[in-house]
């Protein structure tokens, strides 16, 4: 049987398709994964079935996947834009959406070389055309340059540049290109747009490495492929003592600080685009800027567009996550108007997220953190989040987050490390009034209140509305004897929300040991707040 579409005709008994009756000349596996796709056009085909049915169910890289989708889409006349024939179904695969006509064509003649429409590479010899970008943020790391004049430093150089591709591979909303096609550029000189095009990558990171006696030195630098512009460049230093340690250290520094930096580029990449051309991965961008800022306004505007993320890919575990986590921060600081409604459907979006998302670090993250504070559940809510951090070690919100929830069951040693090491990862983090309530929280619950205070005053500074931050403000002013500036922050926690009392205490934090929501009361009834 013969399937024709448009002005094309895929003829599988003769492994041919043809463009008006001349041949396009196509790979094996370009041919296979066009068959495939429109033999099974009825349904989503997943990269699961096409590893199958393609590549006999061996294991290959997500970027020979997506390489070979281009092909086929430009093999005949399709895009990654227009979708026309081939569409891209957000988590699930792809589908073949062209009209199929079936039945008998004549034999087509064989052109004499300037009649081929489409190629493969390996066979012509040709330099790979353009790739189209993948539908989520892409990124390649190319060799870092060795400026030692050692080549015995390659090998350090080298493993930098591998572990900061396996560390990013780990991200699930990011497309990486694969060690083995990001070498093929070492010893060269590269443009980095070249590179962008040639690879199908918005996102290039380039460095070098630089030995001195026992010291070395890398720089790394971000840029987008498609414009030119440096986003992003920071230097790292160490000692040779540990190469091995080293080694790690620089490849967390460099993925702690570049995961944030590719998050608002695609932000401000979503907000420029039209309301008519977002999709699932839009909307959820668009609402991660509004969250980032943490005010009443900001979430009411997020909260819908999570919804409608949610809505336009039913199984985006993350989107469910952030709608969840956003009924959270209305409890958090009191902002709730049908407190147990809001909470019952937090918490359901919660679970949602965390089913949908067993692999996926920033639903868990997420999605863990909002069950824990919205059903109580704090060891249930580390357990997820501690998956995530498995699954992503360098995603700084699973570090600050689980700090968080450690802080309020009273481990506060372990809640200390988990948030100083966030704040290592992302130094320059949006959200790092997060990261400051949760020191003043393991601090507080330590028995540490002039740290306690001054984290708590620091995180108010970058989110005056943050109602945690002002109670913890009060409570360790008051304990620590300094009334006076414990009534001006009693003040402005009554000012942020007048029905908070200490009899609601518990319901407001889920607070694990008795000793310390004892504490914490005593320390806002010192304060001034009512019983």
């Amino acid at each position: 049987m013969q399937f024709v579409f448009g002005d094309y005709a895929l003829d599988p008994e003769r492994r041919e398709l043809t463009l008006r009756s001349e041949v396009v000349t196509v790979g094996p596996q370009v041919f296979d994964l066009l068959l495939h796709l429109v033999r099974n056009r009825d349904r989503v085909v997943s990269k699961d079935d096409l590893l199958q049915a393609v590549w006999s169910g061996r294991i290959v890289s997500e970027s020979t996947i997506t390489s070979h989708i281009n092909a086929v889409r430009k093999a005949i006349g399709d895009n990654g834009e227009e979708q026309r024939l081939v569409r891209t179904v957000a988590r699930k695969g792809f589908r073949f959406i062209g009209v199929i006509e079936t039945g008998d064509i004549a034999k087509p003649r064989q052109p004499d070389g300037p009649g081929i429409v489409g190629h493969s590479p390996s066979e012509t010899g040709e330099p790979p055309s353009a790739l189209v970008l993948p539908d989520k943020p892409s990124i390649t790391v190319l060799p870092f340059q060795n400026l030692s004049g050692d080549p015995e430093q390659d090998y350090f150089a080298d493993g930098v540049v591998e572990d900061i591709i396996a560390a990013l591979s780990r991200i699930r909303w990011l497309f990486v290109i694969a060690r083995n096609s990001s070498f093929t550029y070492k010893g060269r000189t590269v443009d980095t747009r070249d590179v962008g095009e040639e690879l199908g990558v918005r996102y290039v990171l380039e460095g070098s490495v630089r030995k001195s006696g026992n010291k070395v030195r890398i720089t790394g630098q971000l840029i987008d492929a498609t414009t030119g512009t440096h986003l992003w460049a920071e230097r790292f230093e160490g000692t040779l003592d540990d190469i091995f340690e080293l080694q790690d250290q620089i490849a967390e520094s460099v993925v702690g600080a570049i995961a944030p930096q590719l998050e608002r580029a695609e932000i401000e990449r979503a907000k420029r685009k039209p309301t008519e051309s977002l999709d699932a991965y839009d909307y959820y961008l668009r609402g991660m800027a509004k969250l980032h800022s943490g005010t009443r306004e900001a979430i009411e505007a997020a909260l819908p567009l999570f919804y409608k993320a949610a809505e336009l890919d039913a199984e985006f575990a993350s989107a469910y996550s952030m709608a969840a986590w956003c009924h959270f921060w209305r409890k958090l600081n009191g902002w709730m108007i049908d407190p147990p409604c809001e909470i019952a459907e937090g918490a359901r979006l919660a679970r949602l997220a965390v089913q949908l998302g067993r692999d996926d670090a920033v639903a868990l993250t997420r999605g863990g953190h909002a069950l824990a504070h919205l059903t109580g559940d704090l060891d249930g809510g580390i357990a997820l989040i501690d998956r995530a951090v498995l699954l992503n070690p360098n995603l700084a919100p699973a570090w600050y987050l689980g700090g968080a929830l450690r802080a309020l069951r009273g481990e506060t040693d372990a809640a200390t490390e988990h948030l100083t090491h966030a704040v290592r990862l992302s130094p320059l983090d949006p959200e790092m009034f997060r990261m400051q309530v949760g020191m003043a929280l393991a601090n507080f619950f330590a028995g540490r209140f002039d740290p306690a205070s001054a984290w708590a005053e620091k995180a108010l500074g970058n989110l005056p509305s943050l109602l945690p931050a002002a109670a913890l403000a009060a409570a360790s002013h008051a304990l620590a004897g300094r009334i006076d500036e414990a009534g001006h922050a009693m003040q402005r926690l009554r000012t942020l929300d007048p029905s908070l009392r200490l009899s609601n205490l518990k319901d407001w934090l889920p607070i694990h040991r008795p000793e310390d929501l004892a504490r914490f009361a005593d320390g806002l009834r010192l304060a001034g707040l009512p019983e």
